[in-house]
């Protein structure tokens, strides 16, 4: 805990723990959805099935996930949030189109990072992708106009054709990087996402 210069104390670091915790359980609950989703199939698993792999109560899945469905969402929630919060972070001075290529980069090592957990989870949603409309990066299209929104904010203007079109290229162009990683294409995964990302 922290105290203000005035001697209150702050909760930012308990609120910072407590979404921790938080984020941790709800990435466990995906881990073990995903795992028994590539055994059983969609349709074969039960909530309860997910809560016992998981370890948690179903009131607690419940109030991350208000169904089933909902988990299939959560890694393209995810990666968006990922993508605003460094769009957000980004250092001042950067054009727009340096400012998403930075973003998309960092989205990249995390996928890198994450290795062979999130690739399980990635071919686990393209193969429900084809019926449930399940791709995260499908669902990271989705937020092209929040992505667009965040660009402008920065720079004090207003959302236009332009930005739309060149966050509209940059996530195609990072769905484009995402299937040569999961094809195992590409070479050096995050050279080849800079090579991408720089295509025209």
């Amino acid at each position: 805990m922290e105290f203000s210069e005035a001697g209150r104390a702050e909760v930012r670091p308990v609120e910072g723990l407590r979404e921790r915790k938080r984020a941790a359980s709800r990435a466990q609950a995906v881990d073990a959805a995903m795992r028994l989703f590539a055994e059983r199939g969609f349709d074969g698993v039960t909530v309860a099935d997910i809560c016992a792999a998981a370890d948690i109560a179903p009131r607690t899945f419940f109030r991350y996930f208000p169904t089933k469905d909902d988990l299939l969402l959560e890694p393209s929630r995810v990666m968006a949030d990922r993508v605003a919060g460094d769009i957000a972070a980004a250092p001042d001075g950067m054009d727009d189109d340096a400012v998403l290529r930075w973003a998309l980069r960092r989205l990249g090592e995390y996928v890198v990072d994450e290795g062979d957990r999130l690739a399980g989870v990635l071919r686990v949603l393209a193969e429900l992708s084809r019926e449930r409309g399940a791709s995260p990066v499908a669902r990271l299209s989705d937020q092209e106009r929040r992505l667009s929104e965040q660009l402008a904010a920065r720079r004090g203007g207003e959302v236009d054709w332009r930005t739309r079109l060149l966050v509209g290229r940059a996530v195609a162009a990072f769905r484009v990087w995402l299937d040569d990683v999961r094809a195992g294409l590409g070479g050096d995964p995050l050279e080849h996402l800079d090579e991408v990302l720089a295509a025209r």
